[in-house]
């Protein structure tokens, strides 16, 4: 194998590949990248079994074809902190040893033969549906705030992708909880699609939200019970979901909060930062004192102090007073379209639900705290 190819091209794929392989794996193989030239392109390829990345470069010379597998951390290392857009020419010597070569520098790396490399078979049988990128980067960036950590629940880690239909719509509803918040936002699609529903891994949803921010280009999803796969150009990934039952999450969305809140979103965002500065622990609660043209923040540490902090706002309810996790409060609040927060309370220990007046597809929930 030997070919020459600029050092940013070959970098930015492999900068995708550093979220996908695992480090600390006991197979030596998945800590390193495939790269097979053919054809007169070179394919990039890292999984950690679960997560599978595909990239295609074009814009090489191709001396000779072949394939090697080398370590993924060490070839990225070495292109980072060699100077841009210099050309780096791969010389495979043998099955064991790579050549990388540029003006100034000349590496002989170890590498694996490709025959322990997992092998991979696409296949999808439904259609491909094709996302507006922006927007399915918006829906993931929206619902990612909730997906659970919880290993004892795994069918709660990740997002839950469906189709859902109102007012003869059909429209691609994606939704995560950890059971104390709950995150909800769909875009609509054309009719008549074939989608699996399917349970996204956390994993995989901040590599594609990786790729997504760094692209124009359409995307094209295709689904079956146990796989999905995401195709963005000349890059693809694939992965396995969640095997497991969503629930019901329709019957947590409060349906009877008559009491209204509306404040500006950057001052409330910035109210609640100020006063939780006096907690060490950040998921301490922040007391909110609703009336009706004000809030007052309080949090009150033992450890540290106390901090408060009133801004103005409008509430259509009593004087109530109700406490919050303050990182889910921040984390809603900065996803939110609008300049304004709406907030619908019932009374100081419902869930309360937030609503984003220039998003009316997106909506969160969230359980008030006892303090």
């Amino acid at each position: 194998m030997q070919f020459v190819i600029k050092r940013d091209l070959l970098l930015k794929s492999l900068t995708y590949v550093q979220g996908i392989i695992e480090k600390k794996n006991t197979l030596p193989i998945l800590s390193n990248v495939l790269l097979d030239v053919k054809r007169g392109k070179l394919s990039v390829i890292a999984t950690d079994l679960d997560l599978v990345f595909y990239d295609e470069l074009s814009e090489i010379q191709v001396e000779k074809e072949g394939a090697t597998t080398i370590s993924a951390t060490i070839l990225y290392d070495i292109l980072r902190k060699i100077s841009g857009n210099s050309e780096i020419k791969f010389d495979l010597k043998n099955e064991n040893k790579l050549n990388l070569l540029t003006d100034n520098s000349d590496f002989n790396l170890n590498c694996l033969p490709i025959d322990n490399f997992p092998n991979f078979a696409d296949d999808f049988e439904a259609n491909e549906i094709s996302f507006n990128r922006s927007k399915l980067l918006a829906l993931l960036n929206k619902t990612k705030i909730s997906i659970s950590n919880d290993d004892t629940r795994h069918y709660l880690n990740g997002i839950y992708l469906h189709l859902t239909e109102s007012q003869n719509r059909t429209y691609l509803t994606g939704v995560a909880t950890d059971s104390h918040r709950l995150s909800s936002s769909s875009i609509e699609i054309d009719k008549n699609q074939n989608f699996h529903s399917i349970i996204l891994p956390k994993k995989t949803v901040f590599q594609l939200c990786n790729l997504l921010i760094d692209t124009n280009e359409k995307v094209f999803v295709q689904t079956s019970e146990s796989k999905v796969q995401f195709k963005i150009g000349n890059t693809k990934l694939t992965s396995k979901v969640i095997d497991g039952k969503f629930p019901d999450y329709k019957k947590v969305v409060p349906v009877g909060n008559n009491k209204t809140l509306t404040v500006i979103s950057s001052e409330f965002v910035q109210a609640i930062e100020r006063v939780i500065t006096v907690s060490l622990d950040r998921k301490e609660g922040v007391k909110l004192n609703l009336e009706k043209d004000n809030i007052k923040f309080s949090v009150n540490s033992t450890n540290s102090g106390e901090g408060n902090e009133i801004i103005k706002s409008n509430f259509t309810g009593e004087e109530m007073t109700v406490s919050f996790n303050s990182k889910y409060l921040t984390d809603i609040a900065s996803e939110v379209e609008d300049k304004n927060l709406k907030i619908n309370l019932k009374d100081p220990i419902s869930p309360v639900l937030i609503e984003d007046m220039s998003d009316k597809n997106s909506y969160y929930v969230v359980m008030p705290m006892k303090i």
